[in-house]
């Protein structure tokens, strides 16, 4: 069979099952995520194990628009509006996630330290669709939600920043095995990472004159397109994070061209089927004959990551001499994770061995499904004990 049939498969299951569980408030990711899962080898076997190897391109497109997309949030002007406070809490609950992760892998569960840097990256990303749709549903206003949606706006750019840097340490580490110096440990990654930025700056900078010559939407779409793939393409060309560079393309036109609002707007018309075919697909991929091997693995990384953030949250809050609401219910609105750390997850199994990578990808997916299921009904919780949801 095509592999385009079962491409069409793939989208329609994912979409119908999202529609499913939005009457009981679940978000769509779940859908995706749930409709793979039956419809992969897993259970149904409709769409084989083979076929999924060949989809991935699927991946690597819609992670390059999903960090184009958390780019256009990086307004620098906006950033300078926010008080250092919430700049603060931003950096630190993503930090001591991925710190709280990574000692518990290395030091409890005697993993690589690769594998605990990298699945310590993975944890610092929050998801905002989860929370914001808590926010929305119950008109929730105060203190911890006015933190709250700045903190999540900026936390997955740090997590892609925190993973960039991973990856690029990881990658050094593996690739010279038994002969890493401290210059090449320090020097490699930094020009990786300063090479992917570079080459997103150029290329967002491309984009601009060329965005005010073409004619219609039709055409501007076609040449985003068209820049991103190319970013994303040299950027793995060269072995430099495509996240970055193309994350970097959208901070590029969010702070040079502030007003030019289409070069995000007409985007949305291309990914919808995109993401839906990328999560449902990572759900076919869930290997659960696998879950029994990670399975205090999992556990741990769900509780660590819960602790880091909440914990991370407390600290900043503390610092910045935030209000105590935001001090004691913070942490726990951040608890949701869904698309960049299944992204990321797809990611690591091209930067560390096979059995490493299939085991972060299968804790972060099981997790997504545990984090989906309770942490809006946690983040809902968290603004009832904060006063925020005055009625339900």
């Amino acid at each position: 069979m095509s592999i385009l049939f079962y491409l069409a498969i793939i989208i329609l299951a994912g979409m119908i099952m999202a529609r499913v569980l939005d009457k009981v408030k679940l978000p769509n990711v779940t859908g995706y995520l749930i409709a793979g899962l039956i419809i992969g080898p897993s259970i149904l076997g409709i769409v084989p194990k083979e076929i999924t190897d060949k989809l991935s391109i699927v991946s690597d497109v819609a992670l390059a628009f999903i960090a184009y997309s958390i780019g256009s949030e990086l307004n620098l002007a906006h950033l300078k509006r926010m008080s250092k406070g919430i700049v603060l809490i931003t950096f630190l609950q993503a930090l001591m996630a991925m710190l709280f992760i990574a000692l518990t892998m290395i030091l409890i569960f005697k993993q690589p330290f690769s594998f605990g840097l990298i699945l310590g990256s993975i944890g610092a990303a929050t998801a905002p669709a989860a929370t914001l749709m808590v926010i929305r549903q119950y008109d929730a206003k105060g203190p911890v939600v006015d933190t709250l949606i700045p903190v999540v706006a900026m936390d997955d750019a740090v997590c892609i920043m925190a993973f960039g840097v991973s990856t690029s340490i990881v990658a050094t580490l593996l690739n010279n095995a038994g002969s890493v110096s401290l210059t090449s440990l320090i020097i490699l990654p930094i020009v990786e990472i300063f090479g992917a930025l570079a080459l997103g700056l150029i290329m967002g900078i491309l984009i601009i004159p060329i965005s005010k010559r073409v004619k219609g939407e039709d055409e501007l779409l076609s040449i985003i397109i068209a820049i991103i793939f190319a970013t994303a393409a040299i950027s793995l060309r060269f072995n430099l994070s495509s996240l970055l560079s193309c994350m970097m393309v959208g901070a590029t036109l969010t702070n040079i061209t502030p007003n030019n609002k289409k070069v995000f707007t007409t985007v949305d018309k291309f990914t919808p089927a995109i993401y839906v075919a990328f999560f449902t697909i990572a759900g076919v991929e869930l290997n659960l004959s696998m879950l029994k091997s990670v399975g205090m693995i999992g556990f741990a990384y769900i509780l660590s990551r819960v602790i880091g953030k909440v914990y991370g949250s407390y600290l900043g809050a503390k610092i910045s001499h935030a209000p105590d609401t935001i001090r004691k219910y913070l942490g726990f609105t951040l608890i949701p994770q869904a698309g960049v750390a299944i992204g990321l997850s797809i990611v690591a199994q091209n930067v560390l061995p096979d059995s490493y990578g299939a085991k972060i990808r299968t804790i972060v997916l099981a997790a997504t499904f545990i984090y989906e299921l309770f942490g809006p009904l946690i983040t809902k919780k968290a603004l009832v004990g904060a006063g925020e949801i005055k009625s339900i």
